[in-house]
């Protein structure tokens, strides 16, 4: 059985011992303007859980963001990816709120950091604050929101951290009475699973799709029958709903009963960001890689390790009598809105196939180290990155006119939940620069970048997915193309988009008559931007540079002149 440790989101105990619930601790909205949510706590996303909520902006940045509470500003970021730009505030009372994708923060605050950019040279900083620097009131003006690093749209992303364990928790308990929800969760999709040599579902050991229909009256119930023997799990894909929006939003619990007995809880309410990869365990990761769809698990693999989920015999329903077996489903958000589903599954004795080890495959444990090596290849799958045991499958595409051999690591479907270490030779090594070697990973017509370092005629490098993997070489400079030059001057800025045709940009730095000029990168729309700052850049005729790096080493540089 799964450890499970309670974890209660509306009581924090911070560092200092006191004790802050969503009732006695009334937090400001942080912003005046109708609270509606676009994402909630825990949703599931790509490789990690929704780590806060988002409150949307009515479809517009420059919404003024204020502190929710006493404290200070501790912490700055500004990356061209991520939160883009977010804002932290430590609190007294142990907690740590989070606001992020802004558009800017107070003239005091962008002062500072424009002053740390220039003096590390950088667009991108990470800034610890101290305590005394940027004091702050509850309701104080801090920010205006934005649409910054990777965001899909405008909308403000809040956080509540506890600022010891760094933990972030569910916010909705604290603006309950802001946000409008009396809409229960609804069930979409349900997966049942045999277990490998040990279970049978209607005379397959394959997982299989149960189809779903709704009556008049609302009421679900599958269609056809679930006839089983053995051991079995189940999933669900299934959505939360608010009041006066057409969003679709994550589960918050589920609870699975089998006759009545409660074999399986997970209850989203906090947790650690260690932790977050572990939803490529709880999620039928083959389902979302190829179909897109979240199907949760109530069933927990041998290798999760997340905290908020408790279970009996992992969830795994062992069917061994020749009866009626009643499944039951409850279904919660935050508000306590709720949806019931049950369903029968009928104990039919039946043969289970046994699987054979598939010819040319090896047997990968979660529990230890795996290694796998062939002509040209060495694959080291350290212990504790993954989550239950698979046989390994191995092909090779041979290229003598390639740098190296095309090596096919099993599938990209079966998640890796660190890192594993890929080494592949070169079996044509002639390039004098050995930094423009590089590993790639293929996926569907699709080549990405991976790196890696030379030693002796083979690239190492750390993987997160398995899949199709090659060397490849890039000598090629990224190119840089100047945005409408004609108006730099009328538009008081200088814009460039970058390309690069392998390893993608690493660095890249403007220069004013020979000194640093701060370009701001924005990831999402792919330009690198400076804006004419009065405070440092004078009337007349000035010269410019601009210098690109990829990730081998391949430099570009692009120089003109202007007058402002």
């Amino acid at each position: 059985m799964l450890r499970y440790i309670p974890l209660c989101f509306c009581l924090l105990t911070g560092a200092s011992g006191v004790r802050v619930n969503a009732q006695d601790t009334p937090l400001r909205a942080p912003m005046d303007i109708p609270l509606y949510l676009s994402g909630n706590f825990g949703e599931f996303r790509s490789n990690h859980f929704h780590s806060g909520i988002d409150f949307k902006t009515q479809g517009v940045v420059g919404k003024p963001v204020y502190a929710v509470y006493d404290g200070y500003i501790s912490r700055v970021l500004v990356s061209p990816w991520g939160f883009g730009k977010a804002l932290y505030m430590t609190h007294p009372n142990g907690m740590t709120t989070v606001y992020g994708h802004i558009k800017g923060f107070t003239k005091e605050v962008e002062d500072y950091i424009r002053k740390q950019q220039y003096k590390r040279e950088s667009f991108s900083v990470d800034l610890q604050l101290p305590e005394d620097l940027f004091p702050v009131k509850r309701g104080d003006l801090i920010a205006y929101s934005g649409n910054e690093g990777t965001s899909a749209g405008p909308h403000l992303h809040f956080e509540i951290r506890d600022t010891e364990t760094e933990e972030t928790m569910d916010p909705i308990p604290f603006y309950k009475s802001r946000l409008k929800d009396n809409r229960p969760p609804r069930l979409q999709g349900l997966m049942v699973y045999p277990v490998a040599q040990k279970g049978s579902i209607n005379g397959k050991v394959e997982k299989q799709a149960v189809r779903l229909a709704t009556d008049k009256s609302g009421k679900q119930r599958i269609v056809g029958k679930i006839e089983a023997w053995g051991e079995i799990g189940f999933a669900i894909k299934a959505y939360d709903y608010m009041n006066e929006t057409g969003n679709i939003y994550g589960i918050k619990e589920v609870i699975l009963s089998v006759d009545d007995q409660e074999v399986f809880r997970s209850n989203l309410d906090r947790y650690a960001f260690p932790e977050t990869r572990y939803i490529n365990s709880l999620i039928d990761y083959e389902e979302w890689k190829q179909h897109r769809a979240f199907f949760s698990k109530s069933f927990v693999e041998p290798g999760n390790k997340l905290r908020f989920i408790e279970s009996k015999n992992r969830g795994v329903l062992t069917i061994n009598e020749e009866r009626t077996y009643l499944i039951s489903y409850l279904l919660k958000d935050a508000y306590g809105n709720s949806t019931h589903f049950s369903f029968e599954v009928n104990g039919r004795k039946q043969d289970i196939p046994k699987v054979k080890k598939p010819e040319g495959t090896e047997h990968f444990s979660w529990s230890g180290d795996n290694r796998f090596g062939a002509k040209g290849v060495r694959l080291h799958i350290p212990k504790g990155n993954l989550y239950t045991d698979f046989f390994f499958e191995y092909s090779v595409k041979e290229d003598e006119n390639a740098l190296s051999a095309t090596h096919t690591l099993h599938n990209p479907l079966v998640p890796l939940h660190k890192e594993a270490e890929l080494s592949i030779k070169i079996q044509k090594d002639s390039l004098e620069n050995k930094n423009q070697y590089g590993m790639v990973y293929l996926n569907k017509g699709h080549r990405t970048w991976k790196g890696g370092t030379y030693r002796n005629g083979w690239i190492d490098t750390k993987i997160r997915d398995l899949g199709t993997y090659t060397v490849m070489q890039d000598t090629v400079p990224p190119k840089i193309i100047p945005v409408a030059p004609a108006q730099w001057v009328s538009k008081r800025a200088i814009a460039f988009r970058v390309s690069d045709n392998l390893s993608g940009m690493e660095i890249y730095r403007g220069e004013i008559d020979g000194e640093f000029a701060l370009f701001e990168y924005d990831g999402s729309k792919g330009l690198i931007t400076y804006k004419f700052d009065p405070s440092r850049l004078s009337r007349g005729k000035h010269s410019l540079s601009f210098v690109v790096t990829d990730a081998c080493g391949n430099t570009s540089k692009y120089s003109t002149s202007f007058i402002w």
